[in-house]
């Protein structure tokens, strides 16, 4: 799964207001309605209350602002893979909206079958499964869920405005009639 995305953005989109270190901000994946693009929108937590997305929020999460380093290349990230979405989103200094547990699920479970995650067993109350990624030796923890068919169906609306829904069949186009004299 790959989307191209806009990197980190140095302003509200709400507000126009310049973002500064500290801030915290709430980024969302929002699929247009006009279009099937999926749209990264970073804005202001204060301003949060007033900001209505138009389009299908595929997920979001907070964070806190931290300005780019001289010479670092923002063009690096703007490839988003499922690999660099569950990192977002499972990061520890991220807050996981509740909307957005299952597909961090989801996400573990396909990265480990990719073998990018690693399974380490569950926290002590059971309630988080946690996971080491394979590149980094970071620890990961992901709330632990009942992986049924019910998970799959309610997850399915974000799966799909993140990599695009099924492609509709075209119907086949009719024949004409051709009538013949005889």
């Amino acid at each position: 799964m790959e989307l191209n995305l806009q990197p980190l953005a140095l302003a509200c989109h709400f507000s126009g207001q310049t973002f500064k270190e500290g801030d915290r901000v709430i980024s969302f994946l929002i699929r247009n309605e006009a279009s099937v693009e999926v749209v990264r929108l970073d804005i202001l937590e204060s301003v949060r209350a007033e900001f209505a997305p138009s389009g299908f929020v595929a997920c979001q999460w907070a964070h806190v602002f931290k300005p780019r380093k001289a010479g670092e290349n923002p063009e690096r990230e703007l490839k988003l893979t499922a690999e660099n979405l569950f990192v977002t989103l499972a990061d520890p200094a991220v807050e996981l909206a509740p909307e957005n547990e299952r597909l961090v699920q989801f996400l573990a479970l396909m990265l480990e079958r990719k073998r990018l995650l690693r399974p380490k067993g569950r926290t002590a109350d059971g309630k988080r499964a946690v996971y080491e990624h394979a590149k980094t030796k970071r620890i990961y923890e992901v709330p632990a869920g009942e992986l049924s068919p019910e998970f799959f169906m309610s997850i399915q609306e974000q799966l799909g405005a993140l990599v695009g829904g099924p492609k509709k069949m075209e119907e086949p186009a009719v024949a004409p009639k051709i009538e013949t004299a005889t």
